[in-house]
């Protein structure tokens, strides 16, 4: 139990920080989408969420697995100086040559995205992506130490960065440039699009981040130690290949939905960011499940010695389920809520409709995550890498296949398909070489009934268009689940410390 308590305070940090950085940068997502309404700007809109799926792949090789080998090799008695010194050698060495190579090749990269002739744009990309690379170890050694306050604060006083000069350029600037024509600023700010604004807010807090991290990375000497970089290596270069394939599934979507989609370029586009919007109401189950990656990885990694380690993480996933069956009620049964989040021309064409499809796919994914804690603590990371591959397989595939009829569509139940794949093979692996006891029947019956919530409350909607009867309908379902869990789990309730005193 108490291993459980300092998971959960772990996580609450952990938690608060990521929900507080995140709740403040999806705040940007109702200010960029109802001031960026108009055709020309959702295209705008569009690219950005493109070029950022190519940032998020292109920070997997820039990290190589590094964080998740530090973090390893400090649960095992490394030299955390040595280790220190070595990881971040290797970050900036090889931050470097990358940068160079894409900076170099910026201009036929550009023109492959559609940017015309902004290839300072893939400057500042490469700008970003080097700059949180070599944040990452300060930022995994805060976690390892176990300092989560430092973590919290500098991760939302970036996000505050972000939102300054996001407002600052899409609602601020455009009033300014018409008062005041003919400056040095307007000139400059008329050449750039919409898209090239938001990359620039998103390196100043890239920036600001870092600079924050002083304290962490100032200790930085030049000192390489070849034989434990050997060690990291071995240990870290299947992650590469599971963590492309990660963004794979998580990002190829929006790469592939322009390019196979019939129409225009603009209308693919277009697309793209009623996509994009869209997936960004998954808002719920995303924070958890990034808060408790946080601090989950050095959680497992520390528990690995403990005999009753395996019952450990069989409570933390019964848990980590429960969160997450409510985390999917609360978004999917008061859609009628959240889908004003977005304004309506990013709900056309259905897209509210893929919200549902994208939640129960994080839900598969977070069960995953939990899944592979026995893959990084018995070494076996190829296995990671192989389940990680089908993965990606099905996401290329599936998209392939459908996008040309079914769109967006198509994109979501690729994502559902690919994340539930994985979950399933890495369940069954799993247990082939690290038994888990999880209590299966439990856990696969609470999803069960988060299933059939939800669809009663499809039917509902489709019986009624009263909005306040949708909402009572969904009110009481969500009671339900909740009233099933305290039920169910009244016993080891009623030993928590705060909700206890409320349970009889």
């Amino acid at each position: 139990m108490a291993s459980l308590k300092k998971l959960a305070g772990q996580t609450m940090w952990y938690g608060l920080s990521n929900i507080a950085a995140k709740l403040l940068n999806q705040l940007m997502t109702p200010l960029i989408t109802y001031m960026l309404r108009r055709p020309k700007q959702m295209v705008d809109y569009g690219n950005f969420s493109m070029i950022m799926a190519c940032v998020s792949m292109a920070n997997v090789l820039f990290t190589y697995g590094m964080e998740t080998a530090y973090f390893r090799f400090s649960s095992t008695g490394s030299d955390q100086k040595n280790l220190f010194q070595t990881t971040f050698t290797s970050l900036l060495v090889s931050t470097f040559l990358l940068s160079t190579i894409l900076i170099y090749f910026r201009v036929p990269i550009s023109h492959f995205l559609q940017l015309g002739t902004h290839s300072e744009y893939i400057t500042w990309c490469v700008l970003i992506i080097g700059i949180d690379t070599m944040a990452a170890i300060p930022f995994a050694r805060l976690r390892q130490e176990e300092r989560p306050r430092k973590y919290a604060f500098t991760r939302v006083a970036g996000i505050f960065v972000n939102i300054f000069f996001t407002s600052y350029f899409i609602v601020y600037s455009p009033g300014e440039v018409a008062r005041h024509p003919g400056t040095a600023y307007a000139n400059w700010y008329l050449q750039q699009t919409n898209a090239g604004f938001l990359l620039l807010a998103n390196l100043a807090q890239s920036f600001v981040t870092f600079l924050l991290l002083f304290k962490e990375w100032i200790v930085f000497r030049f000192r390489f130690d070849a034989a434990l970089w050997k060690k990291l290596f071995i240990y870290s270069a299947p992650m590469v290949i599971i963590g492309l394939g990660g963004m794979v599934n998580e990002t190829m979507d929006r790469l592939m939905l322009p390019k196979l989609l019939p129409g225009t370029p603009d209308a693919g586009e277009t697309s793209v960011a009623i996509y994009a919007a869209n997936y960004k109401i998954a808002i719920f189950i995303t924070l958890f499940i990034t808060a408790f990656r946080m601090s989950a990885e050095p959680f497992f990694f520390n528990q690995a010695a403990d005999k009753n380690a395996p019952k450990t993480y069989a409570r933390v996933m019964k848990w980590f389920i429960i969160v997450l069956c409510n985390a999917f009620l609360f978004t999917a049964l008061f859609i009628d809520l959240w889908k004003h989040y977005i304004p309506a021309e990013y709900r056309q064409n259905g897209g509210t409709g893929v919200v549902p499809i994208l939640l129960a796919a994080n839900v598969a994914l977070g069960i995953y995550y939990n899944l592979s804690v026995w893959y990084k603590i018995t070494n076996k990371m190829y296995m990671g890498m192989i389940i990680t591959l089908i993965g990606a397989v099905i996401t290329l595939v599936l998209n392939f296949a459908f996008i040309p009829r079914y769109g967006m569509y198509a994109c979501a139940w690729a994502t559902l398909a690919a994340y539930g794949s994985m979950m399933v093979i890495s369940y069954f692996m799993g247990q082939r070489y690290f038994p888990v006891p999880y209590n299966t029947k439990k856990l696969l019956a609470y999803i069960t009934v988060m299933l059939v919530l939800f669809f009663t409350e499809k039917l509902v909607m489709t019986l009624t268009g009263n909005i306040a009867l949708r909402l009572i309908s969904a009110s009481i379902l969500m009671s339900l689940f909740l009233l099933l869990v305290i039920n169910a789990e009244k016993k080891e309730l009623r030993n928590m410390p705060v909700v206890g005193k409320w349970i009889k």
